[in-house]
């Protein structure tokens, strides 16, 4: 694989078109304890401040970061829907994501910055709040999972800015469907605080895509993922910057 710059020749510009919208210091609710074994406890965290970009990273955004350092193309880059300027860019392996991020002097969020951009401080269901999904708050798939319709005008991927109805408190778009996200964070149990320890080699996704059924777009579902994989059709990401 390509490496992109080394971090001392990073582009600390803003990623053009995409603002980092601040999420302050405070406290949040992290994790369930009615959903999935793997999202439990549900308890109260202490956040630090930080910035996330306000949608997914979009091909018009990665293919500049490509054409800068020679990093390789994104697997869906000359897909005619999934390729689109204007669309979350899909097809890119956890390190691909990584490298983006750094490049500009950010990161990948952690589960814990992606999940209070995404849930507010009060522990809503969907970025939005508890009401119930529909076609006008987010892209997503049939009601059984796992594929896509067009019943909220996309068969596939709709562009980073759209459903602005399902924007969260703060005003970051679409960190429920559309597509999967890449975060920072190794896949391991949460409860015991061995998390180092009893972590695997996957990488975790947050927040469901095109073609996910409502359980998997809650702001709290976690999915392990081979980091390596670059060639899923509904898997992009966004980056962070944290607080030093």
């Amino acid at each position: 694989m390509t490496v992109a710059l080394q971090a001392a020749a990073a582009d600390t510009r803003p990623i053009a078109g995409n603002p980092l919208i601040e999420i302050p210091a405070g406290s949040f609710v992290f994790g369930r304890d009615d959903g999935p074994a793997n999202e439990r406890p549900r308890r109260k965290l202490e956040g630090r401040p930080f910035a996330i970009n306000r949608t997914e990273i979009t091909n018009r955004q990665y293919g500049r970061f490509v054409k800068a350092t020679g990093h390789r193309l994104a697997f869906y880059a000359n897909h005619p829907l999934l390729g689109l300027d204007d669309r979350p860019v899909v097809g890119v392996s956890w390190g691909d994501a990584d490298a983006f991020c750094r490049y500009y002097g950010l990161v990948l969020p952690s589960e814990q910055q992606y999940e209070r951009a995404a849930r507010g401080t009060k522990g809503a269901t969907f970025p939005w709040g508890d009401a119930p999904l529909d076609e006008t708050r987010a892209n997503s798939g049939a009601d059984a999972c796992c594929s896509g319709d067009a019943r909220d005008g996309y068969p596939m991927t709709a562009p980073a800015e759209s459903f602005e109805a399902g924007a969260s408190s703060e005003g970051a778009l679409n960190l429920a469907g559309n597509v999967w996200e890449w975060t920072g964070d190794l896949y391991a149990p949460y409860e015991g605080g061995n998390a180092a320890r009893n972590a695997g080699p996957h990488r975790v996704l947050r927040g469901g895509s095109w073609n996910s059924d409502r359980k998997h777009l809650t702001t709290t579902y976690r999915l392990a993922y081979d980091p390596e994989f670059r060639f899923s059709a509904n898997g992009g990401f966004r980056c962070v910057r944290s607080a030093h």
